[in-house]
Protein backbone atom coordinates (compact mmCIF):
# COMPACT_ATOMS: atom_id res chain seq x y z
CA UNK A 1 0.00 0.00 0.00
CA UNK A 2 1.26 3.51 -1.22
CA UNK A 3 2.12 5.98 2.00
CA UNK A 4 1.47 9.14 0.33
CA UNK A 5 -2.13 8.04 -0.15
CA UNK A 6 -5.05 9.16 2.53
CA UNK A 7 -7.67 6.86 3.84
CA UNK A 8 -9.92 9.19 1.84
CA UNK A 9 -8.01 9.20 -1.36
CA UNK A 10 -7.61 5.32 -0.67
CA UNK A 11 -11.52 4.55 0.69
CA UNK A 12 -12.46 6.24 -2.84
CA UNK A 13 -9.92 4.37 -5.02
CA UNK A 14 -11.73 1.55 -3.71
CA UNK A 15 -14.72 2.28 -4.86
CA UNK A 16 -14.04 3.16 -8.24
CA UNK A 17 -12.16 -0.57 -8.57
CA UNK A 18 -15.13 -2.09 -7.33
CA UNK A 19 -17.35 -0.12 -9.50
CA UNK A 20 -14.86 -1.64 -12.44
CA UNK A 21 -15.35 -5.01 -10.87
CA UNK A 22 -19.12 -4.82 -11.31
CA UNK A 23 -19.41 -3.57 -14.48
CA UNK A 24 -17.00 -6.04 -15.83
CA UNK A 25 -18.93 -8.46 -14.31
CA UNK A 26 -22.56 -7.46 -16.01
CA UNK A 27 -20.56 -7.40 -19.34
CA UNK A 28 -19.47 -10.84 -19.01
CA UNK A 29 -22.88 -12.14 -18.06
CA UNK A 30 -24.27 -11.05 -20.83
CA UNK A 31 -21.44 -11.73 -23.22
CA UNK A 32 -21.17 -15.32 -22.10
CA UNK A 33 -24.76 -15.87 -23.30
CA UNK A 34 -24.49 -14.01 -26.78
CA UNK A 35 -21.19 -15.11 -28.03
CA UNK A 36 -21.64 -18.62 -26.85
CA UNK A 37 -25.12 -18.73 -28.30
CA UNK A 38 -24.00 -17.41 -31.69
CA UNK A 39 -20.91 -19.78 -31.96
CA UNK A 40 -23.01 -22.58 -31.21
CA UNK A 41 -25.43 -21.26 -34.19
CA UNK A 42 -22.39 -21.04 -36.57
CA UNK A 43 -20.08 -24.13 -35.33
CA UNK A 44 -17.14 -21.47 -34.21
CA UNK A 45 -14.80 -22.45 -31.82
CA UNK A 46 -13.33 -18.57 -30.97
CA UNK A 47 -16.93 -17.70 -29.96
CA UNK A 48 -17.51 -20.55 -27.60
CA UNK A 49 -13.93 -20.11 -26.65
CA UNK A 50 -14.42 -16.72 -26.25
CA UNK A 51 -18.00 -17.11 -23.94
CA UNK A 52 -16.19 -19.98 -21.68
CA UNK A 53 -13.05 -16.98 -21.44
CA UNK A 54 -16.18 -14.42 -20.10
CA UNK A 55 -17.37 -17.22 -17.66
CA UNK A 56 -13.65 -17.50 -16.38
CA UNK A 57 -13.22 -13.60 -16.38
CA UNK A 58 -16.58 -13.65 -14.08
CA UNK A 59 -14.98 -15.84 -11.66
CA UNK A 60 -11.70 -14.13 -11.76
CA UNK A 61 -14.03 -10.45 -10.67
CA UNK A 62 -15.58 -12.26 -8.37
CA UNK A 63 -12.24 -13.16 -6.58
CA UNK A 64 -11.23 -9.37 -7.34
CA UNK A 65 -14.15 -8.03 -5.40
CA UNK A 66 -13.86 -10.65 -2.51
CA UNK A 67 -10.10 -9.21 -1.97
CA UNK A 68 -10.87 -5.37 -2.25
CA UNK A 69 -14.20 -5.71 0.36
CA UNK A 70 -11.94 -7.78 2.92
CA UNK A 71 -9.99 -4.58 3.17
CA UNK A 72 -6.35 -5.94 3.86
CA UNK A 73 -3.46 -7.99 2.34
CA UNK A 74 -4.36 -11.05 4.38
CA UNK A 75 -5.31 -13.41 1.79
CA UNK A 76 -3.59 -11.45 -1.55
CA UNK A 77 -1.39 -15.11 -1.76
CA UNK A 78 -4.64 -16.96 -2.47
CA UNK A 79 -6.08 -14.30 -4.66
CA UNK A 80 -3.59 -14.42 -6.63
CA UNK A 81 -3.58 -18.21 -6.74
CA UNK A 82 -7.44 -18.32 -7.26
CA UNK A 83 -6.41 -15.71 -10.61
CA UNK A 84 -3.44 -18.01 -11.83
CA UNK A 85 -5.94 -20.65 -11.96
CA UNK A 86 -8.18 -18.80 -13.86
CA UNK A 87 -5.81 -17.94 -16.75
CA UNK A 88 -4.82 -21.70 -16.04
CA UNK A 89 -8.49 -22.87 -16.99
CA UNK A 90 -8.40 -20.56 -19.66
CA UNK A 91 -5.04 -21.93 -21.40
CA UNK A 92 -6.62 -24.99 -20.73
CA UNK A 93 -9.93 -24.82 -22.64
CA UNK A 94 -8.47 -22.28 -25.45
CA UNK A 95 -5.62 -25.04 -25.98
CA UNK A 96 -7.18 -28.06 -26.58
CA UNK A 97 -10.19 -27.05 -28.37
CA UNK A 98 -7.71 -25.01 -30.89
CA UNK A 99 -5.79 -28.09 -31.45
CA UNK A 100 -9.12 -30.21 -32.08
CA UNK A 101 -10.03 -27.66 -34.49
CA UNK A 102 -6.37 -27.61 -36.19
CA UNK A 103 -6.17 -30.81 -36.72
CA UNK A 104 -9.90 -32.09 -37.71
CA UNK A 105 -9.93 -28.94 -40.11
CA UNK A 106 -13.11 -28.53 -38.95
CA UNK A 107 -14.62 -25.09 -40.83
CA UNK A 108 -16.71 -22.16 -38.69
CA UNK A 109 -19.51 -20.58 -40.63
CA UNK A 110 -19.75 -16.51 -40.90
CA UNK A 111 -21.06 -14.47 -38.01
CA UNK A 112 -21.74 -11.02 -38.63
CA UNK A 113 -23.70 -10.09 -35.45
CA UNK A 114 -20.83 -12.37 -33.93
CA UNK A 115 -17.84 -10.24 -35.92
CA UNK A 116 -19.57 -6.96 -34.99
CA UNK A 117 -19.84 -7.47 -31.26
CA UNK A 118 -16.38 -8.67 -30.62
CA UNK A 119 -15.25 -5.11 -32.11
CA UNK A 120 -17.69 -3.43 -29.46
CA UNK A 121 -16.20 -5.95 -26.83
CA UNK A 122 -12.41 -5.04 -27.98
CA UNK A 123 -12.90 -1.61 -26.71
CA UNK A 124 -14.94 -2.37 -23.98
CA UNK A 125 -12.47 -4.65 -22.34
CA UNK A 126 -9.24 -3.01 -23.28
CA UNK A 127 -10.87 0.00 -21.62
CA UNK A 128 -11.73 -1.51 -18.81
CA UNK A 129 -8.38 -3.22 -18.24
CA UNK A 130 -5.69 -0.73 -18.37
CA UNK A 131 -8.18 1.25 -15.79
CA UNK A 132 -8.68 -1.70 -13.54
CA UNK A 133 -4.27 -2.10 -14.17
CA UNK A 134 -4.05 1.70 -12.92
CA UNK A 135 -6.62 1.45 -10.11
CA UNK A 136 -4.64 -1.96 -8.86
CA UNK A 137 -1.22 0.03 -8.65
CA UNK A 138 -2.37 3.19 -7.05
CA UNK A 139 -4.34 1.04 -4.42
CA UNK A 140 -0.70 -1.72 -4.44
CA UNK A 141 -3.59 -4.85 -5.06
CA UNK A 142 -2.04 -7.11 -6.90
CA UNK A 143 -4.70 -9.10 -7.62
CA UNK A 144 -6.38 -6.19 -8.89
CA UNK A 145 -3.66 -5.89 -11.35
CA UNK A 146 -3.48 -9.11 -12.34
CA UNK A 147 -7.42 -9.33 -12.78
CA UNK A 148 -6.74 -6.12 -15.04
CA UNK A 149 -4.01 -8.43 -17.17
CA UNK A 150 -6.85 -11.24 -17.58
CA UNK A 151 -9.33 -8.44 -18.58
CA UNK A 152 -6.81 -6.67 -20.95
CA UNK A 153 -6.49 -10.78 -22.53
CA UNK A 154 -10.39 -10.74 -23.11
CA UNK A 155 -9.88 -7.39 -24.90
CA UNK A 156 -6.80 -9.54 -26.82
CA UNK A 157 -8.84 -12.69 -27.71
CA UNK A 158 -11.73 -10.05 -28.59
CA UNK A 159 -9.39 -8.91 -30.92
CA UNK A 160 -7.79 -11.81 -32.26
CA UNK A 161 -11.17 -13.83 -32.95
CA UNK A 162 -12.92 -10.76 -34.79
CA UNK A 163 -9.67 -10.75 -37.10
CA UNK A 164 -10.04 -15.06 -37.13
CA UNK A 165 -13.35 -14.78 -38.13
CA UNK A 166 -13.17 -11.82 -40.50
CA UNK A 167 -10.27 -13.67 -42.69
CA UNK A 168 -12.51 -16.89 -42.26
CA UNK A 169 -15.60 -14.46 -43.95
CA UNK A 170 -13.80 -13.02 -46.83
CA UNK A 171 -10.69 -15.00 -47.32
CA UNK A 172 -11.74 -18.44 -46.76
CA UNK A 173 -8.65 -18.82 -44.21
CA UNK A 174 -10.51 -21.38 -41.50
CA UNK A 175 -7.54 -21.63 -39.83
CA UNK A 176 -7.13 -18.20 -38.71
CA UNK A 177 -10.29 -18.84 -36.06
CA UNK A 178 -8.28 -21.59 -34.10
CA UNK A 179 -5.51 -20.22 -34.79
CA UNK A 180 -6.25 -17.09 -32.87
CA UNK A 181 -7.66 -19.13 -29.89
CA UNK A 182 -4.50 -20.96 -29.50
CA UNK A 183 -2.22 -17.72 -29.17
CA UNK A 184 -4.23 -16.18 -26.60
CA UNK A 185 -3.58 -19.60 -24.65
CA UNK A 186 -0.01 -19.18 -24.45
CA UNK A 187 -0.03 -15.88 -23.31
CA UNK A 188 -2.42 -16.91 -20.77
CA UNK A 189 -0.08 -19.89 -19.86
CA UNK A 190 2.46 -17.08 -19.34
CA UNK A 191 0.07 -14.90 -17.64
CA UNK A 192 -0.84 -18.01 -15.22
CA UNK A 193 2.74 -18.60 -14.11
CA UNK A 194 3.54 -15.33 -13.27
CA UNK A 195 0.09 -15.16 -10.82
CA UNK A 196 1.43 -18.43 -9.05
CA UNK A 197 4.88 -16.54 -8.87
CA UNK A 198 3.69 -13.43 -7.57
CA UNK A 199 1.17 -15.48 -5.21
CA UNK A 200 4.67 -16.87 -3.39
CA UNK A 201 5.74 -13.66 -2.75
CA UNK A 202 2.96 -13.34 -0.06
CA UNK A 203 2.29 -14.63 3.06
CA UNK A 204 -2.04 -15.24 3.81
CA UNK A 205 -2.65 -14.01 7.41
CA UNK A 206 -5.95 -14.98 7.13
Amino acid sequence: MRGCKTPAVHDTTTRTALRLQYLTIAWNVGEAFLTIGLGIAAASLALIAFGTDSIIELFASGVVVWHLRRGDDGMTGRALRLLGSSFAVLALVLGSAAIRDLATGRVADASPWGIAYLGATALVMTGLGITKRKAGKELGSPPLSREGDLTLLDGALAFGTLIGLSLNALAGWWWADPAAALLVAVVAVNEAREAFEEAGAHTDTG
